[in-house]
């Protein structure tokens, strides 16, 4: 056998792309959260408008357009940004509502609830990028047509974005950012169950990255796309933090997604200070969560710790799992510590310091997985979206009543598989 000084990548890269597949979540609504078993899921707490099975979700994506019949958008680039609307529903016709609140607190469901995408309509798109712009007296413009047309396309999505927010008891935002091999269709299915579960409360906004490449280099062109649209969701997120409408922001990424996210709000937060922001106070990120993020530890402490990244967030929560078999692969294969396996004896004093000192980060070590992979479980696992739902919805603290964590060393806390399941 011939020796490659990367040969790890090239002989287990197709093992890899079948465990990172796991990424791609099932196209049905996620298992019912233990919160909903133990205290029922009301139709009270969801605004009226919403008592329907189907679900609008706004979406922003750099996908190209595809070509094959049933399908908006596919794992090709686009140089321009694109934004709509994504309606879903279920293959069953005849679900009536009264019956979707009933299986919404089931633990073993009687229906099918799986999902279709109705439709997804395209509401507009900005300007293709890089800008083009010019020097006007040692200072950079853009060019005042492209910039008249993406200013009008920002106010375009704000004002959708406001019409939700009317009908939600917060005027937040819920943004997802998925991760490998996710199509377009898949990430607004998951977001789609975490925001039913969420009382359907905020504007779900789903930021679609063109992943989902096929063969067996599938995974490294998806994580350059990853790095492809660092600036569309730069200009995504800067138009948010630009509506006064929005009070809080909830960022939730998994797997590469939280590479693409953590990137973006480093550039951000460092271009916020900069010019003399604060970025906690202008961009209102209430909650950064890391859900199995396909992270370098190393690479986490040079540029996220270093840059005193931390105190930009109200909460930042990281999910782990030591059974993570996707990222056991992923950590061998790049000899690295995969921030989603994350130990507590991997985290030295200095580190331990840091966290301390900022105050607002939390490790949640996951129960091991029913799936052979394991690396969904954050909309999968019924006891991890119960505690992502509680830390959204209510703001609960790790260790208070609404979140029984147990507390481990330093930073980590402990979730049990049977968290928030009342004893009968």
């Amino acid at each position: 056998m011939l020796f490659h000084p990367h040969g790890k990548s090239y002989i287990f890269a197709p093992l890899l792309i079948i465990l990172l597949s796991a990424c791609t979540s099932n196209p049905a609504l996620m298992p019912t959260p233990n919160l909903y078993v133990s205290t029922p899921y009301s139709e009270a707490q969801v605004p009226k408008n919403l008592h329907n099975t189907s679900m609008e979700l706004l979406y922003v994506t750099d996908r190209a357009i595809s070509e094959k019949e049933g399908v908006m958008y596919n794992a090709s680039r686009s140089p321009s940004i694109a934004y709509g609307v994504a309606k879903v529903n279920f293959g069953d016709k005849s679900l009536q509502w009264s019956e979707l609140l009933k299986q919404s607190n089931l633990k073993n469901r009687s229906a099918n609830l799986t999902y279709v995408m109705e439709t997804a309509d395209e509401l507009g798109r900005f300007p293709l990028s890089p800008y083009k712009f010019r020097r006007v007296k040692n200072k950079l413009q853009i060019d005042e047509d492209i910039l008249e047309r993406k200013i009008f396309h920002e106010t375009q999505l704000n004002k959708n974005i406001n019409q939700r927010l009317k009908n939600s008891n917060n005027k937040d935002v819920i943004l997802f950012v998925h991760g490998f091999n996710n199509t377009f269709n898949e990430s607004v299915f998951t977001l789609a169950g975490i925001w039913h579960f969420l009382n359907r409360q905020g504007v779900p906004i789903v930021y679609s990255w063109p992943a989902a490449a096929t063969g067996l280099t599938g995974y490294f062109e998806d994580k350059e796309s990853g790095q492809f649209t660092i600036f569309h969701l730069k200009e995504t997120l800067r138009l948010l933090f630009k509506n006064p409408e929005i009070e809080n922001i909830h960022i939730i990424a998994h797997s590469r997604g939280t590479d693409v996210v953590t990137t973006t709000l480093r550039e951000l937060i460092i271009e916020n200070r900069a010019s003399g922001g604060n970025p906690r106070e202008d961009l209102r990120i209430e909650n950064l969560i890391l859900a199995a993020p396909d992270l370098d530890f190393g690479i986490i402490k040079q540029r996220l710790m270093a840059e005193q990244f931390g105190p930009a967030f109200g909460k930042i929560t990281i999910y782990t799992s030591q059974e993570d078999s996707a990222l056991g692969i992923s950590q061998w294969l790049t000899n690295s510590l995969s921030f989603g396996r994350l130990n507590t004896k991997d985290v030295n004093i200095n580190e331990q310091d840091i966290f301390t000192s900022v105050g607002n980060v939390s490790l949640i070590k996951v129960p091991k997985s029913g799936s052979l992979i394991g690396h969904d479980y954050f909309h999968s696992d019924p006891a991890v979206s119960s505690d992502l739902i509680n830390l959204i919805l209510h703001k609960a603290s790790p260790g208070s009543k609404k979140r029984p964590l147990q507390k481990l060393e330093n930073n980590f806390w402990s979730l049990d598989s049977n968290y928030l399941i009342k004893n009968e």
